[in-house]
């Protein structure tokens, strides 16, 4: 939607303030994870009667999360209102596939909205979706290869982020409890929303969404090597000042790559091959791209899993990571310095 109610003058600027959402639920999120889970033990003059909360101890920091996303569909379907406009309504679309109704005629505009007669075919096709094998340009792919390797790092590190904290530090962690885990990753997120939102617009001047984006995915390097650094630090000095101070080093660095997620968004605009298939043409990214998200968090606990079990190698999952992080880099490096130079050429 922020792509249809903006342009290339003003995309930045208006991404820029998307963190706000995202930094109250980065704050608010873990904070009700890590106070919420096991109420039993935490609040017994409270939860502890409950059978259920015993039987499942991290059943309400799960159901509160659950509420909130309801609460938001609710919202969005019923006051949201389209950025374009519409010709089929919902319902009629529904009703068309389960009657397996195929559209006889294409839609045009009515006589009434046709101004002037004699408009060119290459402007009549310029402001008709594509069809999908049309859309599948070399651009889109080049996008969607990068948004892809980076979603699956992105993911992958945020899975093992937390349970890295977890783990005891004999086995390759810091031994850190729900409550601490929570206020780490809510300060990490707020720090993370706050940069972007003062400092991306200016960046995106400065730099380009290209230089901008390669200097996220290629944050991802460093960021996995601290994993095993703040491990031996813990090793040697316990939870002191140099542990914290790489934590948060890492946690800096991972703040570049949260804003890898606009300047892909202002390389899709570019690749759409028209304004008409621009929602299409994210579409088609967006359901590639949620497959990485899925295989992200899980191949990445797999891993991570594996390589703490006795006998196995220790430093797998940072092997893994560092793969992937790699990928990201190189798919990156086929991005142009600026996406308007993509859409000088449509």
């Amino acid at each position: 939607m922020v792509m249809d109610i903006t342009d290339a003058t003003n995309m930045p600027k208006a991404y820029s303030y998307m963190p706000l959402p995202w930094m109250l639920g980065t704050f608010v999120g873990p904070l009700v994870d890590g106070s919420l889970s096991r109420p039993v033990d935490r609040f017994p003059e409270i939860f502890g009667r409950s059978k259920l909360l015993k039987i499942y101890p991290y059943l309400l920091p799960c159901a509160v999360p659950a509420i909130f996303a309801l609460v938001a569909w609710l919202v969005t379907y019923s006051r949201f209102k389209e950025s374009v406009s519409t010709r089929v309504s919902l319902w009629e679309l529904i009703k068309r596939w389960l009657l397996r109704q195929s559209y006889a005629k294409p839609f045009l505009p009515s006589s009434n909205a046709l101004a002037i007669s004699g408009v060119a075919n290459s402007e009549e096709v310029s402001s008709k979706p594509l069809p999908l094998c049309a859309l599948l340009t070399p651009k889109v792919l080049t996008v969607a290869a990068s948004y892809v390797t980076m979603a699956l790092f992105y993911m992958a590190f945020s899975s093992v982020l937390p349970v890295f904290y977890s783990t005891p530090i004999e086995l390759g962690g810091l031994s850190l409890d729900p409550p601490h885990i929570g206020a780490i990753l809510a300060v990490s997120g707020v720090a993370h929303g706050a940069f972007q939102l003062l400092f991306y617009a200016r960046l995106h001047d400065r730099f380009g969404a290209g230089a901008i984006h390669i200097a996220g995915v290629g944050s991802g390097i460093p960021i996995i090597i601290l994993f095993p650094v703040i491990n031996a630090l813990a090793r040697v000095h316990g939870l002191g000042l140099a542990v914290w101070l790489s934590v948060g080093a890492q946690l800096s660095l991972a703040t570049s790559l949260v804003m890898c997620y606009p300047c892909l968004a202002l390389f899709i605009r570019a690749a759409a091959p028209n304004h008409a298939s621009l929602g299409v043409t994210n579409g088609i990214i967006q359901l590639v791209v949620a497959g990485a998200r899925i295989i992200g968090p899980a191949s990445a606990a797999s891993v991570f899993s594996y390589s703490m079990q006795e006998g196995h190698d220790k430093w797998s999952v940072y092997y893994y990571l560092m793969t992937i992080a790699f990928l990201a880099v190189g798919t990156s490096l086929l991005l142009p310095r600026d996406p308007s130079l993509w859409a000088d050429h449509q």
